[in-house]
């Protein structure tokens, strides 16, 4: 059967399908609507409050590297107005300038946004390149042919994009790294067996998939997707903004973080689901089920499943997260039997690795429940199977058991390359790629595959040794960093201002900053250093996690007042590492939180002193006074300061005008 006539089929299909359930949805929708009338009022006066808007809500780092490119793909689509984030290396005057590109694909629902955390890290390690699927995020959506949001023509988007941005004089390399269906969408680019292997197959040198699918759609998802496409938009506009109920508490958050989740992963899970649209995912999930269709019909192999993944030739690392509901660990599990000899991969002693402060207390045990094949990214997907659940049943996953070892395995597939597979234990789920507790694992984890399996260069601590080695990095000013103390005394109760480390300088170097300054060291000794410059450090943070300090990147421009939402990010930030268990278990939660910039002053000064007023409770010229006296002289930049009495003096005249 040709493809006009199962594009033909499936268009009378619809309409016929459509009248033989009329009479009997009828009534539900009817109720439905009849309800979404009478609560429309506590709807979109919940919407308005809550709504977050994708441009305003943008984090910096992507705001600052934003274009909107017109794309023209193989097949002769195009895309007219795409949000595009490129960032060069912040050394790449002073690095080889063949490193690979990492590229980021989100999955559906989801956007760029979500690759936050993970940028802010390896943004320095590597030129970095992501878009918005069309409707997504910030680019534009255009109700067109069905057949231009299959993932093989996103995988098509995707690879016009790279072709774009990709140094090819200098033959560079692309580094793929997508989340839940946007591994899918990876996969088809780099697979020898998809069918787009022509296209950029041979630039792909390495693949890390986070919470992939392996599981074709089945003949009950199609029918699904059919049944959830009854249901007009405005309607599930409406059944959305129920079920997001609650905020940070709603079913559609919890479904995707899970209910142990902590406070900034479940905000930031609501801002995905706000910012996703209903008509876009419709269309999505529509025109997935005529790719699976057509494939069918041409009497091929799904291509979620294994056509495509077994024929990734390059190093592929495959992460899960124990208490992901939409893409369970036994989904890596699949992928990794194709890719191997085994027809189970088995995880010898020496592969676990239990995380950090954790007690392990044994695996999983138990029967996996049947779950949908419907690929999901942001939350409100899954939503679409559980209001079908009126139509016809779905089984929904029961809990996992609760485990606590970080399951690593590493072998070598039939096609002799690195295949790397990590579970994160619960409360891990799907919302790994920017929860708080699991970003930073994430990140060490994917730069030290890169660096070992695809590109030694990748690695912080080679670059480092590369730029500092040749003299051609360090500090702006050496000779006005010497003569700055290397660390203040304790301010507010919770933190250290800091001057940047030097990995070559013999006394302020991170291994010597652990001994003088650190938690074990002194009383309210430094836990865990938030780096709030811009640039890359100019010393390996593994020298300070090694010796049992947290690091956290930040980043910040110099000489500009922070903005009020990175003011918030910050706030938010201290907040979870205040919560943190680590932080608590240090002498009885008295360690303190070291920040730095550069010298210590301006943009450490400025994000400390709104700390200590938006949450310790000081008066803004106490605040600042704190400051000065424990980092003497305080803020040097009077426009700083000035900055600061104009945010809060504005505040606070709002407030007791609302009072009054």
């Amino acid at each position: 059967m040709d493809r006009e006539r199962i594009v033909s089929r499936y268009a009378v299909a619809q309409v016929s399908s459509s009248w033989a359930v009329a009479s009997s949805v009828t009534i539900g929708l009817l109720a439905l609507t009849a309800y979404g009338l009478f609560t429309s009022k506590f709807l979109i006066k919940s919407a308005v409050s809550h709504k977050s808007d994708a441009l305003s809500a943008d984090p910096g780092l992507l705001k600052k590297n934003t274009t909107y490119e017109r794309y023209e793909t193989s097949s002769g689509r195009v895309y007219p107005r795409i949000r595009t984030f490129y960032s060069s290396n912040p050394q790449a005057k002073k690095l080889p300038n063949d490193l690979p590109l990492l590229v980021f694909m989100h999955g559906l629902g989801g956007s760029a946004a979500q690759f936050a955390p993970l940028l802010t890290s390896l943004v320095n390690v590597a030129p970095c390149l992501a878009i918005d699927l069309p409707g997504c995020g910030l680019s534009d959506f255009q109700s067109s042919e069905l057949e231009a949001y299959t993932t093989v023509a996103f995988a098509e988007l995707l690879a016009a994009a790279i072709d774009r941005f990709r140094d090819k004089s200098n033959d560079q390399k692309a580094i793929l790294i997508g989340h839940s269906m946007g591994a899918t969408i990876c996969a088809l680019l780099a697979s020898s067996t998809s069918p787009l292997a022509p296209t950029c197959t041979k630039t792909i040198s390495g693949v890390v998939a986070i919470c992939p699918r392996s599981t074709p759609l089945s003949e009950k998802d199609l029918s699904a997707i059919q049944r959830l496409n009854w249901i007009p938009s405005f309607l599930f506009d409406l059944i959305r903004l129920a079920d997001r109920r609650g905020g940070v508490e709603s079913v559609s958050v919890l479904r995707v973080t899970g209910k142990d989740a902590d406070l900034e992963t479940r905000k930031l899970q609501l801002r995905f689901n706000q910012q996703s649209k209903s008509a876009v995912f419709q269309k999505f999930c529509l025109a997935m089920r005529l790719q699976e269709l057509t494939v069918a019909a041409a009497g091929q192999q799904s291509l979620w499943g294994e056509r495509v993944w077994s024929g990734i030739k390059i190093p592929l690392f495959l992460v899960a997260a124990e208490n992901d509901k939409m893409a369970l660990p036994r989904e890596i599990e699949q992928i990794s039997s194709w890719l191997t000899r085994q027809t189970k991969p088995q995880v010898s002693t020496e592969d676990k690795e239990v995380a950090p402060e954790v007690q392990p207390h044994g695996p999983v045990t138990g029967q996996e429940p049947h779950v949908p094949a419907l690929p999901t990214s942001a939350g409100d997907a899954e939503l679409a199977t559980e209001q079908l659940a009126s139509f016809k049943g779905f089984q929904t996953p029961s809990d996992h058991a609760q485990g606590s070892v970080v399951l690593e395995q590493n072998h070598r597939t039939k096609n002799a390359t690195a295949l790397k597979t990590t579970i994160f234990p619960a409360p891990s789920s799907h919302s790994l790629l920017y929860a708080t507790a699991d970003v930073r694992i994430l990140s060490g984890l994917i730069e030290n595959f890169l660096a070992k399996h695809v590109d030694k260069r990748l690695s912080p601590g080679w670059q480092l040794q590369h730029l500092t080695t040749s003299g051609k990095w360090d500090v702006k000013n050496l000779g006005k960093w010497k003569a700055i103390d290397p660390c203040s005394e304790l301010i507010g109760g919770v933190f250290r201002a800091l001057k940047t480390m030097r990995e070559v300088d013999a006394d302020h170097c991170p291994r010597e900053f652990v001994k003088k300054f650190g938690w074990q060291a002194i009383p309210n000794g430094v836990a865990m250093v938030v780096d709030i410059s811009h640039e890359s450090p100019v010393y390996d943070k593994n020298g300070l996690e090694e010796g049992g300090i947290e690091y956290h990147k930040f980043p910040t421009v110099s000489k500009l007042p922070p903005s009020a939402d990175e003011v918030e990010h910050f706030i938010d930030l201290i907040d979870g590492l205040r919560r943190s268990s680590k932080l608590q278990q240090r002498h009885d939660g008295a360690a303190a939180v070291g920040v730095h910039c550069h010298y210590g002053f301006n943009r450490t000064g400025f994000f400390i002193v709104c700390y200590l007023v938006e949450r310790l409770g000081y008066k803004l010229q106490d605040a600042v006074a704190e400051f000065a006296q424990k980092r003497a002289p305080g803020i040097k930049h009077e426009y700083f300061v000035n900055e600061l009495f104009v945010r809060y003096a504005v505040k606070m005249e709002r407030r007791g005008t609302i009072v009054r």
